[in-house]
């Protein structure tokens, strides 16, 4: 009898469990939407891991204390020099390089010099307080500094009208007028917010219209992907064909802007067939397509396709963001089944190991995974605006509070141009992908660790034996250069490594001719020992101008001699051509 009890218990709990179950994902989405989709919890442990280590640490709190009182004194310092002198005084700090909030001259009148001193004193400070406090994790201590910068930039002086004099003058130069401008930007921006639609001035750049217009034929089409094939603009191209994955985090025309920066007529112009993804934006209908699924319906049917359109069996792939980490994925599995079809492989920007994610994936641990995925669960997929304000506090001073400034206070529109069309212009991930994703990449670090497995069977990126072209960016807060560097130790293969100025998607819009661009460059053969990221740094080549040049070369010397361009898709073949790109699928919102 007790036996039954005990049976009829366990049975009973589980509807009981799966209520449970429900109700924790309704309240975890609910809170997910409240918060940005930024858990709690997961900062909170960071918090507390810092702060429990601080307060066991007499001696760190006596230095913190000492480096306080050197600061206030730095700044008593300042402060009595600038009230005697006569002229300009050094200042007691300066902004870092990419901090461009106090380049006007009214700040180093009085008494808006000692109001930007003060804060940027107590922003070093803040920022050293939140490290080297012994036994925090790294990345809980990461995540400290990270959040205590987003609370200094909210109180930078440059914020607000009685503590920023370039407001000030603005102000005074336009009566008023321009505070009234900055009511009607907002309240525009909030209106475009609130009902889904584009940022002001983005309808300028409409894809197939003034951005994404390289002449081409979608020439396949399944339930995930448009192929693309681009009409040759030589008389000659070269035998092997590029395909590209763009990420399906984004519209693929980042890479096909406006013409005179489009990565893909540039190609075509140095006599090379492209062939380009264009991804599908999933509905809520499409929460349960899972990562493998854009491997198996996204790059292996464009190879076949791209196959049997030339003839020709040996392609150069290349993937940009988290498509060049599928292409990873693909190529380590092609090498493990025997199949042979690749002639390099190039990655944009991409990871392989994500043990270093860099700032945006600081907070992808266990609990903000979940905090995502009851998030995904009530709606299907996540949303580009979700992941817009995670983009957005990478960078809060010049996407948000460069904003708030100029748009809000100084009445200034902002221009529009391409990139940020398309920038505005999101996709949406499905549930079972994304959450695959965080979990076996970001969380376990299963490719790198050797555990990553496709049809249940591990793969191996050292069983790549191909070529490899990969390009870091200095300022790529998404790929930190330094972790797509990791490539060299994930291969066993000759890896070319480029490292160029800008950041994840501006350094990777490099036409020939953008003023200020420059790169180094070196190729690692796969016979030769290691080389750490410093190291290679202090070694490479640097060179002025756009790195694409130096990639179209590198894919020369690995082609065969030009010949005749390919038809536009085969229709013997089944690949006929269905109508012109940009396609369907781009265009969906």
């Amino acid at each position: 009898m007790e036996a039954e009890r005990v049976n009829d218990h366990g049975a009973g709990a589980e509807p009981l469990d799966a209520v449970a179950d429900v109700i924790d994902r309704v309240t975890g989405a609910a809170l997910a939407r409240l918060t940005g989709g930024l858990s709690p919890a997961s900062i909170g442990a960071a918090f507390l891991d810092w702060a429990v280590h601080l307060a066991i640490s007499p001696g760190r709190q006596l230095q913190l204390a000492a480096d306080a009182d050197r600061q206030i004194l730095r700044f008593l310092d300042y402060a009595c020099t600038v009230a005697v002198a006569s002229a300009p005084v050094a200042a007691a700090i300066d902004p870092l390089p990419q901090d461009r909030r106090f380049t006007d001259a009214d700040w180093q009148a009085w008494p808006f010099n000692l109001i930007e001193q003060a804060f940027l004193l107590g922003q070093q400070w803040c920022d050293k307080s939140g490290r080297a406090v012994g036994g925090v994790t790294p990345r809980h201590e990461e995540m400290v500094r990270f959040t205590l910068r987003q609370w200094l930039d909210v109180m930078a002086p440059s914020n607000f009208i009685a503590t920023n004099p370039v407001v000030q003058r603005r102000i005074a130069a336009t009566g008023g007028q321009c505070l009234a401008d900055g009511a009607a930007n907002f309240l525009d921006d909030f209106r475009r917010a609130c009902s889904g639609d584009r940022p002001a001035g983005a309808d300028a750049y409409r894809p197939g219209i003034e951005v994404a217009v390289t002449p081409g034929e979608v020439v396949y089409r399944n339930h995930l992907i448009e192929l693309i094939q681009y009409h040759p603009t030589t008389a000659t191209v070269r035998p092997e064909p590029v395909l590209i994955v763009p990420a399906w985090i984004m519209k693929y025309y980042i890479l096909d802007l406006s013409p005179a920066n489009s990565l893909v007529r540039w190609l075509v112009g140095q006599g090379f067939t492209v062939f380009m993804i264009s991804w599908r934006n999933p509905g809520r209908e499409d929460r349960d397509i899972h990562f493998d699924d854009y491997r198996r319906l996204g790059v292996m049917k464009a190879l076949d396709a791209v196959t049997a359109i030339t003839g020709h069996a040996a392609i150069h792939a290349a993937g940009y963001c988290l498509g060049g980490t599928l292409l990873a994925i693909t190529a380590a599995t092609m090498a493990r089944d025997g199949d042979a079809r690749l002639a390099s492989m190039t990655l944009f920007a991409a990871q392989t190991e994500f043990s270093e994610p860099g700032e945006l994936g600081l907070f992808i641990d266990a609990a903000q995974v979940h905090f995502l995925e009851n998030m995904m669960w009530a709606q299907g997929y996540l949303d580009s605006r979700q992941m817009g304000g995670a983009f957005q506090m990478l960078r809060s001073n010049d996407l948000l509070w460069s904003r708030v400034i100029h748009g809000y206070l100084m009445g200034e529109a902002e221009p529009m141009n391409d990139l940020m069309a398309w920038n505005a212009d999101g996709t949406r991930l499905p549930q079972a992908m994304h959450s695959e994703y965080l979990r076996r990449l970001f969380l376990d670090d299963d490719l790198a660790e050797g555990r990553y497995q496709v049809d249940d069977r591990t793969i191996a990126l050292n069983d790549i034996r191909v070529p490899i072209f990969a390009v870091g960016t200095e300022w790529d807060h998404v790929a930190p250069w330094r972790s797509v560097f990791k490539i060299h130790l994930l291969t066993d293969t000759e890896v070319t490594f480029l490292l160029a100025s800008g950041g994840h998607n501006a350094g990777i819009v490099s036409e020939p001719g953008h003023p200020g661009r420059h790169f180094r460059v070196m190729t690692h053969p796969a016979t030769r020992g290691h080389l750490d990221p410093d190291g290679w740094q202090a070694v490479a080549r640097g060179q002025e101008g756009s790195w694409w040049l130096a990639w179209a070369a590198w894919l020369g010397e690995r082609s065969g001699q030009p010949g005749p361009p390919p038809s536009i898709g085969k229709p013997e073949a089944g690949y006929g051509p269905i109508e012109p790109a940009p396609g369907q699928y781009v265009l969906s919102r």
